[in-house]
């Protein structure tokens, strides 16, 4: 099939990129957010997440006339959904802005479109939510229209590169919406593309990202026991991946962004009699962060009117991404507990955790400080020099969550160093 015009729905680090990439390859797009923030501030030619490459992109979609942007979809040969699936308090998949982005599309479809799904979701989304909701427009999936899913895989900061570079899966509800979302994606996808059905290609999304949830679990419950046991955890797993069949990933505060912290819950949900070790790495990885708060009372006493420097509030290292970020949770605890916090979050510098203040710089941050605590691996933080440190701040307590700060170095600049999977066996 060929494909000349799309409505990608959703524009945010997924769907904005996945439009600019096929506007750049010839499709005539239209973006289509029920944000109005979003589509003017992409109208007035700025961009509202941060990408490497997105900004150049973007631009040049809109320079090639091949971009638009709006607020509700138009007609168009394919549609992508692309839109959030957040997790509600009870851990349950919330698919009200999947529902809502299907039902703005069975007005304007019409005979021989294709829709696929791109949202993470649980098993069967595609089959029993997606389809009943098209087929409101009296036209039936498989017969008239096509319909398949094809998850996204792509890991923020090279989401430009592995948009084009990885493996698509593309799962139809028959085999000729699998092809038909081949013919789609075949416009820029380099990788392989492989063809399934819909509900296999959901849960080859939630597979991938359970695996890797399960894995930093592990890691989690390992540095636990390294402070228990007074183990360099960071020097036992090193060693232990010497092992040519080991490959523990690293701990941390918790796990954070909108897939590895969320998708696992999709399965839970769908089967919770069947996925009990599922369900357990979850509660290892989103009890951390109340982990790490016990580390700092271990270090500071009493938490009651510590003046306390968080450093980074992304789920991860470089990025803007703040969804789910376990260092939201550590400082939200560490209020609770009555301390004093100033944040320093370099890729998001206006952000405030409710009762926390965030500060205009790193000096900023330092600058009055009893304890530093690292939350995020931010290279700016890496790079940090001891001796630097040591003339910015009073504070001579530092707290590594990420095991990036090397403690030799810090205790000669005078330091008292506390790294998680440590504990306070170097106080």
């Amino acid at each position: 099939m060929r494909f000349n015009s799309l409505c990608v729905l959703g524009l945010g680090y997924i769907g904005l990129p996945t439009a600019s990439t096929f506007a750049t390859h010839g499709l005539q797009v239209i973006g289509v957010d029920v944000d109005r923030r979003v589509v003017d501030v992409l109208r007035n030619g700025e961009i509202h997440i941060q990408e490497p490459g997105l900004r150049t992109l973007v631009q040049a979609a809109f320079r090639s006339g091949k971009l638009s942007v709006e607020e509700a979809p138009s007609p168009a040969d394919a549609f992508i959904i692309a839109v959030p699936t957040p997790i509600t308090k009870d851990k349950r998949a919330d698919l009200t802005y999947v529902q809502a982005a299907a039902e703005s599309i069975h007005p304007v479809l019409r005979a021989g479109n294709l829709v696929v799904l791109e949202s993470t979701s649980p098993p069967r989304t595609t089959v029993d939510l997606v389809r009943p909701i098209l087929e409101q427009s009296g036209l039936r999936a498989g017969q008239d229209f096509f319909l398949a899913y094809s998850p996204e895989r792509v890991l923020p900061g090279k989401i430009l590169h592995e948009l084009i570079e990885n493996a698509r899966v593309i799962g139809g509800i028959d085999e000729a919406s699998a092809c038909a979302g081949r013919d789609l994606y075949s416009a820029f996808v380099r990788g392989d593309i492989l063809l399934t059905d819909a509900t296999t290609a959901e849960m080859v999304k939630l597979m991938e990202n359970t695996y890797r949830d399960v894995n930093i679990a592990i890691a989690n419950e390992f540095s636990r026991l390294g402070q228990s046991f007074g183990v360099d955890i960071w020097q036992a797993i090193a060693m232990a991946n010497l092992h040519p069949r080991v490959k523990i990933l690293r701990p941390g505060p918790g796990v954070g962004g909108h897939c590895i912290s969320v998708d696992p819950w999709f399965l839970v949900e769908a089967a919770p009699e069947i996925s009990a070790l599922i369900r357990q790495a979850r509660l290892v990885n989103d009890g951390q962060p109340a982990v790490v708060v016990d580390l700092v009372r271990s270090a500071l006493g009493p938490l009651e009117g510590k003046r306390i420097a968080a450093l980074g509030l992304s789920y991860k290292a470089d990025v803007d991404d703040l969804r789910e970020s376990p260092a939201l949770e550590v400082v939200e605890q560490l209020v609770h507990a009555g301390g004093v916090v100033v944040t320093w979050e370099p890729f998001v510098p206006d952000h405030q955790v409710p009762g926390s203040t965030p500060a205009a710089s790193l000096e900023q941050a330092l600058q009055d400080a009893e304890a530093v605590l690292l939350l995020v691996d931010h290279t700016q933080f890496k790079e940090i020099e001891p001796a630097w440190a040591a003339d910015h701040t009073p504070a001579r307590t530092i707290i590594d969550t990420r095991g990036v700060w090397s403690r030799s170095a810090w205790g000669e600049a005078g330091f008292r160093v506390i790294t998680l999977g440590v504990g306070l066996q170097d106080a």
